[in-house]
């Protein structure tokens, strides 16, 4: 536990005002200044120690649930106050993760209160990023209030990653993201490239007749058509663009973008397996439909910075036959030079 830190002013001038009216008392021979002026120098000495020996022995503590969080939703945590032998005259928790400061004089009092007291508190975080919340303060103060001692929790300041909050796409076509159209109109899993035979399926209206598996036909099978597979990664790529526009700032619109393509990853991902590449990587991560590689993506999606951030690094993934979805801040001027490496 931190030292404490006893704030003893007010208890001060309450022993400067009853030595004052001792000595007002002896220089003019009033008596009756005698009792008041023993009582504010009693009282000004006796709250200080009656404070700091109440605070001994005693600490906080919070209790987070999770080290992870979304925007918006709701996160609580639980503050757990002890007392000393003496109990505390009065006590409050004041807690920086909401702002709030939590009366506990009553339940950990010497006589009618108990050893230990537990309070719930609940806040949300509207902002994506790595949270740092500082640890809770309890202060413990005297009847009068003549001087309190403040507790910091002898935890260290714990960290809170908030992630981006993501949403239900709406494709305009159908097929939900099954089927991602590229440029000549084939779906991404059609590409030219598809030279090696990856089995068989039913026919679907369009499929060119040289891809029919006549032997099927003759034996009365109905019409099957063979399955490419392509030389290359035909999965969609999500490329995520965080620079900012001149002299603006990371706020609303960048917080924007990434929960575009953190909700577009996600749906893609779980349509069929997806590719996401971020700024300053040089790679895309593979996130398949079971998701085993989104936690790690979602975690660098949320400390994802605008100031500074380099141009995509869209060269190594050129070769790729997958349809690309490029979500950015600004609209980009130059997305042919960027797919060649440079700006």
């Amino acid at each position: 536990m931190r030292p404490p830190r006893l704030h003893a002013r007010r208890s001060l001038l309450v022993t400067g005002a009853g030595l004052a009216l001792i000595l007002i008392s002896l220089l003019f021979d009033a008596a009756p200044l005698f009792v008041p002026a023993i009582a504010f120098t009693v009282v000004g000495l006796a709250a200080p120690a009656w404070v700091w020996l109440g605070v001994r022995g005693a600490s906080v503590i919070r209790h987070l649930p999770a080290e992870r969080v979304v925007e918006e939703q709701p996160l609580a945590a639980t503050i757990e106050v002890r007392r000393g032998r003496l109990g505390l005259p009065g006590a409050e928790v004041v807690d920086p993760f909401t702002g709030s400061r939590l009366d506990l004089g009553g339940p950990l009092s010497l006589l009618r209160g108990g050893r230990s007291a537990r309070v719930r508190v609940v806040t949300r975080f509207a902002r994506r990023g790595l949270h740092t919340l500082s640890p809770p303060v309890l202060v413990v103060s005297d009847p009068l209030e003549l001087c309190r001692v403040e507790r910091t929790s002898a935890t260290v300041a714990q960290q809170l990653l908030v992630l981006p909050r993501t949403e239900p796409v709406r494709w305009a076509g159908p097929g939900r993201a099954r089927r991602l159209e590229v440029a000549d109109g084939r779906s991404s899993s059609e590409a030219l490239a598809a030279v090696d035979l990856d089995g068989l399926r039913p026919y679907r209206p369009g499929t060119p007749a040289s891809r029919i598996h006549w032997p099927a036909l003759a034996r009365g099978a109905g019409l099957i058509e063979r399955r490419l597979r392509a030389d290359g990664d035909t999965r969609p790529l999500v490329v995520l663009d965080a620079r900012l526009p001149s002299g603006a700032e990371a706020g609303e619109l960048l917080d924007a973008a990434v929960r575009a393509a953190a909700s577009l990853t996600l749906e893609l991902a779980r349509a069929g397996g997806c590719g996401l590449l971020l700024p300053g990587e040089q790679r895309p991560a593979a996130i398949d439909p079971e998701l085993a590689a989104w936690p790690a993506a979602y975690a660098r999606l949320a400390v994802v910075e605008g100031a500074g951030a380099p141009a995509p690094a869209l060269g190594p993934s050129r070769g790729r036959l997958g349809a690309m979805v490029y979500v950015a801040v600004r609209a980009p001027q130059r997305l042919l030079t960027l797919n060649a490496g440079g700006e």
